[in-house]
Protein backbone atom coordinates (compact mmCIF):
# COMPACT_ATOMS: atom_id res chain seq x y z
CA UNK A 1 0.00 0.00 0.00
CA UNK A 2 1.33 3.53 -0.93
CA UNK A 3 2.43 5.14 2.41
CA UNK A 4 0.71 8.88 1.38
CA UNK A 5 -2.29 7.18 0.83
CA UNK A 6 -2.28 5.15 4.03
CA UNK A 7 -1.40 8.44 6.05
CA UNK A 8 -4.32 10.50 4.48
CA UNK A 9 -6.48 7.31 4.67
CA UNK A 10 -5.99 7.10 8.23
CA UNK A 11 -6.20 10.34 9.04
CA UNK A 12 -9.71 10.42 7.36
CA UNK A 13 -11.13 7.09 8.11
CA UNK A 14 -9.05 5.52 11.16
CA UNK A 15 -6.88 2.78 10.83
CA UNK A 16 -9.85 0.54 11.90
CA UNK A 17 -12.20 1.09 9.00
CA UNK A 18 -8.94 0.13 6.94
CA UNK A 19 -7.93 -3.08 8.42
CA UNK A 20 -11.13 -5.42 9.18
CA UNK A 21 -9.98 -6.95 12.68
CA UNK A 22 -11.54 -10.17 12.53
CA UNK A 23 -12.28 -12.48 15.30
CA UNK A 24 -11.88 -16.39 16.13
CA UNK A 25 -15.74 -17.70 16.59
CA UNK A 26 -16.02 -20.85 18.59
CA UNK A 27 -15.72 -23.16 15.94
CA UNK A 28 -12.73 -21.67 14.56
CA UNK A 29 -13.95 -19.64 12.05
CA UNK A 30 -12.90 -15.99 10.86
CA UNK A 31 -15.80 -13.46 11.18
CA UNK A 32 -15.96 -9.66 11.65
CA UNK A 33 -16.91 -7.95 14.84
CA UNK A 34 -20.25 -9.06 15.59
CA UNK A 35 -23.24 -6.02 15.42
CA UNK A 36 -24.66 -8.15 18.49
CA UNK A 37 -22.63 -8.15 21.91
CA UNK A 38 -23.33 -7.65 25.74
CA UNK A 39 -22.70 -3.71 25.23
CA UNK A 40 -24.80 -3.24 22.41
CA UNK A 41 -27.83 -5.64 23.06
CA UNK A 42 -31.02 -4.36 25.13
CA UNK A 43 -30.10 -3.94 28.46
CA UNK A 44 -33.32 -4.65 30.30
CA UNK A 45 -33.00 -8.59 29.03
CA UNK A 46 -29.50 -8.51 30.82
CA UNK A 47 -31.69 -7.36 34.12
CA UNK A 48 -33.93 -10.31 33.87
CA UNK A 49 -33.64 -13.01 36.23
CA UNK A 50 -35.50 -16.23 36.90
CA UNK A 51 -34.73 -18.47 39.41
CA UNK A 52 -36.87 -20.96 38.90
CA UNK A 53 -34.41 -22.00 36.01
CA UNK A 54 -31.78 -20.82 37.40
CA UNK A 55 -28.01 -21.62 38.20
CA UNK A 56 -29.32 -24.27 40.44
CA UNK A 57 -31.37 -26.09 37.81
CA UNK A 58 -28.08 -25.31 35.31
CA UNK A 59 -26.00 -27.23 37.40
CA UNK A 60 -28.80 -30.01 38.03
CA UNK A 61 -28.62 -30.58 34.40
CA UNK A 62 -24.76 -31.08 34.74
CA UNK A 63 -24.85 -33.35 37.48
CA UNK A 64 -27.64 -35.69 35.23
CA UNK A 65 -25.11 -35.64 32.80
CA UNK A 66 -22.21 -37.03 35.07
CA UNK A 67 -24.47 -39.64 36.36
CA UNK A 68 -24.95 -40.94 33.54
CA UNK A 69 -21.21 -40.61 32.17
CA UNK A 70 -20.65 -42.84 35.25
CA UNK A 71 -19.08 -40.22 37.78
CA UNK A 72 -19.51 -41.63 41.06
CA UNK A 73 -21.31 -39.64 43.22
CA UNK A 74 -23.08 -39.88 46.81
CA UNK A 75 -26.31 -40.59 45.58
CA UNK A 76 -27.87 -42.42 41.91
CA UNK A 77 -30.37 -39.59 40.87
CA UNK A 78 -31.00 -35.98 40.60
CA UNK A 79 -34.50 -35.30 42.30
CA UNK A 80 -35.77 -32.66 40.45
CA UNK A 81 -38.26 -30.35 43.95
CA UNK A 82 -37.30 -27.20 42.09
CA UNK A 83 -40.57 -26.69 39.64
CA UNK A 84 -44.07 -27.34 39.39
CA UNK A 85 -44.01 -29.73 36.15
CA UNK A 86 -46.95 -31.93 36.99
CA UNK A 87 -46.18 -34.54 34.72
CA UNK A 88 -42.16 -34.50 34.68
CA UNK A 89 -42.77 -35.59 38.42
CA UNK A 90 -45.11 -38.35 37.65
CA UNK A 91 -48.43 -37.40 37.65
CA UNK A 92 -50.38 -39.33 35.19
CA UNK A 93 -52.64 -37.15 32.76
CA UNK A 94 -56.41 -37.23 33.11
CA UNK A 95 -57.97 -39.71 30.66
CA UNK A 96 -60.69 -38.10 28.96
CA UNK A 97 -58.39 -34.80 28.47
CA UNK A 98 -56.21 -37.37 26.73
CA UNK A 99 -59.35 -39.11 24.50
CA UNK A 100 -60.69 -35.52 23.63
CA UNK A 101 -57.16 -34.55 22.26
CA UNK A 102 -56.16 -37.46 20.16
CA UNK A 103 -59.48 -37.24 18.63
CA UNK A 104 -58.63 -33.78 18.00
CA UNK A 105 -55.02 -34.57 16.60
CA UNK A 106 -56.09 -37.36 14.68
CA UNK A 107 -59.38 -37.40 13.51
CA UNK A 108 -59.53 -40.80 11.82
CA UNK A 109 -60.36 -42.19 15.56
CA UNK A 110 -63.72 -40.37 15.52
CA UNK A 111 -64.27 -44.18 14.14
CA UNK A 112 -62.17 -46.05 16.29
CA UNK A 113 -65.10 -47.76 18.46
CA UNK A 114 -62.31 -47.76 21.34
CA UNK A 115 -63.32 -43.80 22.18
CA UNK A 116 -66.30 -43.18 24.39
CA UNK A 117 -68.99 -41.07 22.27
CA UNK A 118 -68.95 -37.86 25.08
CA UNK A 119 -65.28 -37.73 23.98
CA UNK A 120 -66.10 -38.12 20.56
CA UNK A 121 -68.69 -35.57 20.20
CA UNK A 122 -66.26 -32.95 22.40
CA UNK A 123 -63.92 -33.56 19.27
CA UNK A 124 -66.39 -32.98 16.73
CA UNK A 125 -67.97 -29.77 18.30
CA UNK A 126 -63.62 -28.41 18.89
CA UNK A 127 -63.01 -29.27 15.30
CA UNK A 128 -66.04 -27.64 13.60
CA UNK A 129 -64.74 -24.65 15.27
CA UNK A 130 -61.51 -24.96 13.56
CA UNK A 131 -60.68 -23.76 10.25
CA UNK A 132 -60.71 -26.30 7.73
CA UNK A 133 -61.52 -28.75 10.48
CA UNK A 134 -58.18 -29.20 11.91
CA UNK A 135 -56.61 -28.05 14.80
CA UNK A 136 -53.78 -27.56 12.96
CA UNK A 137 -54.86 -24.18 11.51
CA UNK A 138 -54.57 -20.55 12.96
CA UNK A 139 -57.50 -19.61 15.04
CA UNK A 140 -58.61 -15.96 15.98
CA UNK A 141 -55.76 -13.53 17.81
CA UNK A 142 -58.20 -13.57 20.27
CA UNK A 143 -58.81 -17.47 20.59
CA UNK A 144 -61.43 -19.98 18.99
CA UNK A 145 -64.91 -18.36 19.37
CA UNK A 146 -66.41 -21.71 20.72
CA UNK A 147 -63.44 -22.27 23.54
CA UNK A 148 -64.07 -18.37 24.50
CA UNK A 149 -68.25 -19.16 25.07
CA UNK A 150 -67.71 -21.84 27.28
CA UNK A 151 -65.06 -20.08 28.91
CA UNK A 152 -67.16 -17.68 29.77
CA UNK A 153 -69.82 -20.43 30.57
CA UNK A 154 -67.79 -21.60 32.82
CA UNK A 155 -66.64 -18.79 34.56
CA UNK A 156 -70.90 -17.90 35.41
CA UNK A 157 -70.68 -21.40 37.11
CA UNK A 158 -68.17 -20.96 39.21
CA UNK A 159 -68.77 -17.33 40.31
CA UNK A 160 -72.55 -16.65 39.54
CA UNK A 161 -71.49 -13.82 37.65
CA UNK A 162 -72.38 -13.42 33.70
CA UNK A 163 -69.47 -13.26 31.83
CA UNK A 164 -68.98 -12.07 27.76
CA UNK A 165 -66.92 -14.01 25.74
CA UNK A 166 -65.41 -10.95 24.22
CA UNK A 167 -64.12 -10.03 27.47
CA UNK A 168 -62.13 -13.49 27.39
CA UNK A 169 -58.59 -14.11 25.60
CA UNK A 170 -57.19 -17.00 25.16
CA UNK A 171 -53.19 -17.15 25.87
CA UNK A 172 -50.55 -19.31 25.92
CA UNK A 173 -50.54 -20.78 29.48
CA UNK A 174 -50.95 -17.75 32.01
CA UNK A 175 -47.74 -16.12 31.54
CA UNK A 176 -48.29 -15.43 27.91
CA UNK A 177 -51.70 -12.87 29.56
CA UNK A 178 -50.23 -11.59 32.26
CA UNK A 179 -46.97 -11.06 30.40
CA UNK A 180 -49.49 -8.75 27.42
CA UNK A 181 -51.29 -7.19 30.01
CA UNK A 182 -48.05 -5.76 31.72
CA UNK A 183 -46.72 -4.46 28.42
CA UNK A 184 -50.39 -2.97 27.79
CA UNK A 185 -49.57 -0.96 31.47
CA UNK A 186 -46.15 0.24 31.33
CA UNK A 187 -45.47 3.78 29.89
CA UNK A 188 -44.00 6.85 30.99
CA UNK A 189 -39.98 8.00 31.96
CA UNK A 190 -38.71 9.16 35.33
CA UNK A 191 -40.94 9.71 38.02
CA UNK A 192 -43.84 8.97 35.76
CA UNK A 193 -42.52 5.14 34.91
CA UNK A 194 -45.10 2.96 35.21
CA UNK A 195 -45.10 1.05 39.01
CA UNK A 196 -46.13 -2.65 39.75
CA UNK A 197 -46.96 -3.47 43.28
CA UNK A 198 -45.68 -7.47 43.80
CA UNK A 199 -45.90 -9.53 46.62
CA UNK A 200 -42.69 -10.85 48.14
CA UNK A 201 -42.20 -13.36 48.15
CA UNK A 202 -43.50 -13.47 44.48
CA UNK A 203 -43.40 -15.70 41.35
CA UNK A 204 -40.44 -14.70 39.54
CA UNK A 205 -42.61 -14.15 36.18
CA UNK A 206 -43.36 -10.71 37.71
CA UNK A 207 -40.21 -9.36 38.30
CA UNK A 208 -38.58 -10.63 35.01
CA UNK A 209 -41.36 -9.39 33.08
CA UNK A 210 -41.16 -5.96 34.66
CA UNK A 211 -37.40 -6.21 34.41
CA UNK A 212 -38.08 -6.69 30.34
CA UNK A 213 -40.52 -3.87 30.14
CA UNK A 214 -37.97 -1.41 32.39
CA UNK A 215 -41.07 -0.98 34.53
CA UNK A 216 -40.69 -0.06 38.24
CA UNK A 217 -40.88 -3.19 40.84
CA UNK A 218 -42.85 -2.03 44.16
CA UNK A 219 -42.41 -4.95 46.45
CA UNK A 220 -44.86 -5.62 49.19
CA UNK A 221 -44.44 -8.06 51.88
CA UNK A 222 -46.96 -10.80 52.30
CA UNK A 223 -47.29 -11.65 56.26
CA UNK A 224 -45.42 -15.01 57.40
CA UNK A 225 -45.88 -14.75 60.95
CA UNK A 226 -49.87 -14.92 59.74
CA UNK A 227 -49.51 -17.71 56.90
CA UNK A 228 -48.73 -15.37 54.41
CA UNK A 229 -51.58 -13.14 54.24
CA UNK A 230 -51.93 -9.77 52.53
CA UNK A 231 -51.78 -6.70 54.95
CA UNK A 232 -53.37 -3.82 53.69
CA UNK A 233 -51.02 -1.81 55.93
CA UNK A 234 -48.25 -3.37 53.89
CA UNK A 235 -49.79 -2.13 50.95
CA UNK A 236 -50.38 1.30 51.82
CA UNK A 237 -46.89 1.32 53.07
CA UNK A 238 -45.47 0.16 50.08
CA UNK A 239 -47.45 2.51 48.05
CA UNK A 240 -46.72 5.51 49.66
CA UNK A 241 -42.84 5.08 49.56
CA UNK A 242 -43.33 4.11 45.56
CA UNK A 243 -45.20 7.20 44.66
CA UNK A 244 -41.86 9.12 45.64
CA UNK A 245 -39.91 8.09 42.47
CA UNK A 246 -42.57 6.20 40.29
CA UNK A 247 -46.38 5.77 39.11
CA UNK A 248 -47.67 3.08 40.95
CA UNK A 249 -50.32 1.29 38.53
CA UNK A 250 -51.29 -1.93 38.87
CA UNK A 251 -51.48 -4.57 42.26
CA UNK A 252 -50.82 -8.17 41.40
CA UNK A 253 -52.21 -10.45 43.76
CA UNK A 254 -51.42 -14.74 43.55
CA UNK A 255 -54.35 -16.70 44.83
CA UNK A 256 -53.30 -19.27 46.20
CA UNK A 257 -49.74 -18.56 46.70
CA UNK A 258 -46.70 -19.33 44.93
CA UNK A 259 -44.22 -19.81 46.22
CA UNK A 260 -45.63 -19.79 49.83
CA UNK A 261 -48.92 -21.60 49.36
CA UNK A 262 -51.53 -19.62 50.91
CA UNK A 263 -55.14 -19.73 49.97
CA UNK A 264 -56.22 -15.47 50.81
CA UNK A 265 -59.38 -15.62 52.78
CA UNK A 266 -63.16 -13.63 51.39
CA UNK A 267 -62.43 -10.86 53.76
CA UNK A 268 -58.57 -10.08 53.04
CA UNK A 269 -60.19 -10.05 49.08
CA UNK A 270 -62.78 -7.79 49.98
CA UNK A 271 -59.89 -5.20 51.41
CA UNK A 272 -57.70 -6.04 48.74
CA UNK A 273 -60.40 -4.71 46.39
CA UNK A 274 -61.47 -1.62 48.55
CA UNK A 275 -57.70 -0.67 48.17
CA UNK A 276 -57.17 -1.34 44.79
CA UNK A 277 -60.25 1.04 44.35
CA UNK A 278 -59.43 3.81 46.67
CA UNK A 279 -55.77 4.36 45.32
CA UNK A 280 -56.94 3.65 41.73
CA UNK A 281 -54.38 0.38 41.02
CA UNK A 282 -55.59 -1.87 37.90
CA UNK A 283 -55.85 -5.26 40.01
CA UNK A 284 -53.88 -8.26 38.30
CA UNK A 285 -55.55 -11.44 39.77
CA UNK A 286 -53.25 -14.69 39.37
CA UNK A 287 -55.60 -17.60 40.04
CA UNK A 288 -53.98 -20.69 38.11
CA UNK A 289 -54.09 -22.80 41.29
CA UNK A 290 -57.92 -22.43 42.08
CA UNK A 291 -58.64 -26.08 42.43
CA UNK A 292 -55.75 -26.41 44.69
CA UNK A 293 -57.17 -26.13 47.95
CA UNK A 294 -56.49 -28.58 50.81
CA UNK A 295 -56.77 -27.06 53.92
CA UNK A 296 -59.74 -27.29 55.91
CA UNK A 297 -62.03 -23.68 56.39
CA UNK A 298 -59.95 -22.59 53.16
CA UNK A 299 -62.26 -21.97 49.85
CA UNK A 300 -60.84 -20.10 46.96
CA UNK A 301 -62.85 -17.31 45.87
CA UNK A 302 -62.30 -15.54 42.59
CA UNK A 303 -61.69 -11.55 42.62
CA UNK A 304 -64.01 -11.19 39.84
CA UNK A 305 -66.86 -12.79 42.32
CA UNK A 306 -65.77 -11.29 45.10
CA UNK A 307 -65.40 -7.93 43.13
CA UNK A 308 -69.21 -7.89 41.92
CA UNK A 309 -70.96 -9.21 45.42
CA UNK A 310 -69.41 -5.82 46.64
CA UNK A 311 -72.06 -4.23 44.60
CA UNK A 312 -71.49 -1.50 41.79
CA UNK A 313 -69.63 1.20 43.74
CA UNK A 314 -66.60 -1.53 43.52
CA UNK A 315 -67.78 -3.17 40.38
CA UNK A 316 -68.47 -0.44 37.88
CA UNK A 317 -65.20 0.69 38.78
CA UNK A 318 -62.06 -1.45 39.18
CA UNK A 319 -60.24 -2.53 36.51
CA UNK A 320 -59.45 -6.05 36.80
CA UNK A 321 -57.77 -8.89 35.06
CA UNK A 322 -57.98 -12.58 35.93
CA UNK A 323 -56.00 -15.23 34.38
CA UNK A 324 -56.22 -19.46 34.72
CA UNK A 325 -54.58 -22.35 32.96
CA UNK A 326 -54.46 -25.69 32.08
CA UNK A 327 -50.84 -26.06 33.68
CA UNK A 328 -51.67 -26.93 37.61
CA UNK A 329 -55.16 -27.82 39.19
CA UNK A 330 -55.56 -31.80 38.53
CA UNK A 331 -54.81 -31.31 35.18
CA UNK A 332 -51.42 -30.42 35.22
CA UNK A 333 -50.89 -30.36 31.71
CA UNK A 334 -47.75 -27.86 31.35
CA UNK A 335 -46.62 -28.38 28.08
CA UNK A 336 -49.50 -27.54 25.70
CA UNK A 337 -49.69 -23.75 27.19
CA UNK A 338 -53.54 -23.40 27.67
CA UNK A 339 -54.75 -20.52 29.22
CA UNK A 340 -56.96 -17.52 29.54
CA UNK A 341 -57.26 -14.34 30.90
CA UNK A 342 -60.90 -12.41 31.51
CA UNK A 343 -60.96 -8.65 31.49
CA UNK A 344 -63.15 -6.44 33.87
CA UNK A 345 -64.05 -2.53 32.76
CA UNK A 346 -61.17 -2.55 30.54
CA UNK A 347 -61.33 1.10 28.40
CA UNK A 348 -63.13 -0.09 25.01
CA UNK A 349 -59.86 2.23 23.01
CA UNK A 350 -57.36 0.13 25.29
CA UNK A 351 -58.97 -3.50 24.38
CA UNK A 352 -58.87 -2.57 20.56
CA UNK A 353 -55.00 -1.95 21.10
CA UNK A 354 -55.05 -4.90 23.14
CA UNK A 355 -56.30 -7.14 20.34
CA UNK A 356 -54.11 -5.32 17.87
CA UNK A 357 -51.51 -6.63 20.01
CA UNK A 358 -51.98 -10.16 20.28
CA UNK A 359 -52.72 -10.35 16.70
CA UNK A 360 -48.88 -9.68 15.96
CA UNK A 361 -48.64 -13.09 17.54
CA UNK A 362 -50.91 -14.19 15.13
CA UNK A 363 -53.08 -16.78 18.15
CA UNK A 364 -52.51 -19.01 21.00
CA UNK A 365 -51.69 -22.50 20.12
CA UNK A 366 -54.58 -24.26 19.01
CA UNK A 367 -54.07 -27.73 20.48
CA UNK A 368 -53.60 -25.58 23.90
CA UNK A 369 -57.11 -24.05 23.26
CA UNK A 370 -58.52 -27.35 22.59
CA UNK A 371 -57.62 -28.56 25.70
CA UNK A 372 -58.52 -25.53 27.72
CA UNK A 373 -62.09 -26.02 26.02
CA UNK A 374 -61.91 -29.77 27.41
CA UNK A 375 -61.17 -28.34 30.81
CA UNK A 376 -63.75 -26.15 30.83
CA UNK A 377 -66.22 -28.59 29.02
CA UNK A 378 -65.82 -31.99 31.36
CA UNK A 379 -68.16 -35.11 31.78
CA UNK A 380 -71.30 -34.50 33.21
CA UNK A 381 -72.63 -36.84 35.82
CA UNK A 382 -74.90 -38.54 33.12
CA UNK A 383 -72.11 -39.13 30.83
CA UNK A 384 -70.19 -42.24 30.28
CA UNK A 385 -66.48 -41.01 30.91
CA UNK A 386 -67.71 -39.20 34.35
CA UNK A 387 -66.88 -41.96 37.06
CA UNK A 388 -63.58 -42.16 35.67
CA UNK A 389 -62.98 -38.93 35.21
CA UNK A 390 -64.38 -37.98 38.83
CA UNK A 391 -62.14 -40.65 40.31
CA UNK A 392 -58.93 -39.47 38.50
CA UNK A 393 -59.60 -35.41 39.41
CA UNK A 394 -60.33 -36.75 43.09
CA UNK A 395 -57.41 -38.87 43.43
CA UNK A 396 -55.31 -36.07 42.08
CA UNK A 397 -56.35 -33.89 44.09
CA UNK A 398 -56.47 -35.37 47.24
CA UNK A 399 -52.86 -36.75 47.10
CA UNK A 400 -51.20 -33.23 46.60
CA UNK A 401 -53.76 -32.61 50.23
CA UNK A 402 -52.26 -35.53 51.90
CA UNK A 403 -48.40 -34.41 50.49
CA UNK A 404 -49.40 -30.56 51.70
CA UNK A 405 -50.11 -32.32 54.92
CA UNK A 406 -47.20 -34.79 55.56
CA UNK A 407 -44.61 -31.84 54.12
CA UNK A 408 -45.75 -29.19 56.86
CA UNK A 409 -45.65 -31.78 59.42
CA UNK A 410 -42.17 -33.34 58.57
CA UNK A 411 -40.68 -30.17 58.23
CA UNK A 412 -41.76 -28.63 61.16
CA UNK A 413 -39.94 -31.94 63.05
CA UNK A 414 -36.80 -30.40 61.88
CA UNK A 415 -34.78 -28.31 64.61
CA UNK A 416 -33.90 -25.05 62.16
CA UNK A 417 -36.74 -24.97 59.71
CA UNK A 418 -40.48 -23.98 60.32
CA UNK A 419 -43.02 -24.65 57.87
CA UNK A 420 -46.66 -22.31 56.97
CA UNK A 421 -49.02 -24.97 56.67
CA UNK A 422 -49.16 -25.45 52.67
CA UNK A 423 -52.91 -24.07 52.15
CA UNK A 424 -53.22 -24.87 48.61
CA UNK A 425 -51.12 -24.81 45.47
CA UNK A 426 -48.11 -27.19 44.97
CA UNK A 427 -45.20 -25.44 46.99
CA UNK A 428 -43.93 -24.99 50.64
CA UNK A 429 -41.79 -22.36 51.28
CA UNK A 430 -40.30 -23.37 54.71
CA UNK A 431 -37.93 -21.23 56.77
CA UNK A 432 -34.32 -22.19 57.68
CA UNK A 433 -32.19 -20.92 59.92
CA UNK A 434 -28.60 -20.55 59.36
CA UNK A 435 -25.76 -20.36 61.33
CA UNK A 436 -23.25 -16.96 61.11
CA UNK A 437 -20.22 -19.17 59.94
CA UNK A 438 -22.68 -20.63 56.91
CA UNK A 439 -23.32 -17.18 56.39
CA UNK A 440 -19.91 -15.71 56.40
CA UNK A 441 -18.66 -19.05 53.72
CA UNK A 442 -21.73 -18.40 51.66
CA UNK A 443 -20.16 -14.67 51.37
CA UNK A 444 -16.83 -15.48 50.74
CA UNK A 445 -18.09 -17.41 47.61
CA UNK A 446 -20.43 -14.82 46.23
CA UNK A 447 -23.05 -16.26 46.80
CA UNK A 448 -26.29 -14.99 49.09
CA UNK A 449 -26.53 -17.80 51.89
CA UNK A 450 -29.59 -19.99 50.75
CA UNK A 451 -27.96 -20.33 47.55
CA UNK A 452 -25.23 -21.64 49.16
CA UNK A 453 -27.26 -23.79 51.12
CA UNK A 454 -29.31 -25.42 48.13
CA UNK A 455 -26.36 -25.40 46.09
CA UNK A 456 -24.52 -27.71 48.89
CA UNK A 457 -28.17 -29.51 48.92
CA UNK A 458 -27.66 -30.56 45.41
CA UNK A 459 -24.22 -31.74 45.19
CA UNK A 460 -24.33 -33.82 48.28
CA UNK A 461 -28.05 -35.37 48.64
CA UNK A 462 -29.09 -34.77 44.66
CA UNK A 463 -32.34 -32.22 45.78
CA UNK A 464 -32.89 -29.41 43.63
CA UNK A 465 -34.55 -26.70 45.43
CA UNK A 466 -34.90 -23.20 44.60
CA UNK A 467 -33.38 -20.49 46.81
CA UNK A 468 -36.01 -18.61 48.52
CA UNK A 469 -33.40 -15.43 47.69
CA UNK A 470 -35.07 -16.08 43.99
CA UNK A 471 -38.62 -15.47 45.15
CA UNK A 472 -37.69 -12.39 47.70
CA UNK A 473 -38.27 -12.33 51.47
CA UNK A 474 -37.28 -10.36 54.42
CA UNK A 475 -33.95 -9.21 54.74
CA UNK A 476 -31.95 -11.38 57.64
CA UNK A 477 -34.56 -14.27 56.24
CA UNK A 478 -33.94 -17.45 54.64
CA UNK A 479 -36.00 -20.33 52.88
CA UNK A 480 -36.38 -22.83 50.13
CA UNK A 481 -39.27 -23.34 47.25
CA UNK A 482 -40.00 -27.02 46.91
CA UNK A 483 -42.66 -28.55 44.85
CA UNK A 484 -45.00 -31.43 46.65
CA UNK A 485 -45.50 -32.80 43.26
CA UNK A 486 -43.52 -36.04 43.78
CA UNK A 487 -44.87 -39.32 44.22
CA UNK A 488 -45.64 -40.14 47.79
CA UNK A 489 -42.81 -42.19 48.70
CA UNK A 490 -40.30 -39.98 46.44
CA UNK A 491 -40.73 -36.90 48.61
CA UNK A 492 -40.65 -39.12 51.23
CA UNK A 493 -36.91 -39.50 50.46
CA UNK A 494 -36.84 -35.39 49.65
CA UNK A 495 -37.85 -34.67 53.15
CA UNK A 496 -35.32 -37.18 54.47
CA UNK A 497 -32.23 -36.03 52.75
CA UNK A 498 -33.07 -32.73 53.55
CA UNK A 499 -33.89 -33.46 57.17
CA UNK A 500 -30.39 -35.14 56.96
CA UNK A 501 -28.64 -32.50 55.09
CA UNK A 502 -29.91 -29.38 57.18
CA UNK A 503 -29.20 -31.19 60.65
CA UNK A 504 -25.27 -31.92 58.96
CA UNK A 505 -25.01 -28.61 57.57
CA UNK A 506 -26.23 -26.35 60.74
CA UNK A 507 -23.74 -28.82 62.57
CA UNK A 508 -20.93 -28.23 60.35
CA UNK A 509 -20.98 -24.72 61.10
CA UNK A 510 -22.20 -24.03 63.88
Amino acid sequence: MNFRFWSVSRQVFGARHLISRPKMTENGILHPERVLTLDTMNPNVKRVEYAVRGPIVQRAAQIEKELKEGVKKPFTEVIRANIGDCHAMGQRPITFLRQVLALCTYPELLEDNKFPEDAKSRARRILQACGGGSIGSYSMSQGIELIRQDVARYIERRDGIPSNPDNIFLSAGASDGISTMLKILVSGEGSTRTGVMISIPQYPLYSAALADLGAVQINYYLDEANNWSMDVSELRRALAEARKHCAPRALCVINPGNPTGQVQSRKCIEEVIRFAAEENLFLMADEVYQDNVYAEGCKFHSFKKVLFEMGPKYSEKVELASFHSTSKCYMGECGFRGGYMELINLDPSVKAQLIKMVSVRLCPPVAGQALLDIVMNPPQPEEPSYPTYKKERTAVLDDLAEKAKMTEEIFNKVPGISCNPVQGAMYAFPRIELPQKAIEAAKEKGQVPDMFYCMRLLEEKGICLVPGSGFGQREGTFHFRMTILPPTEKLKVVLEKVKEFHLDFTAQYS
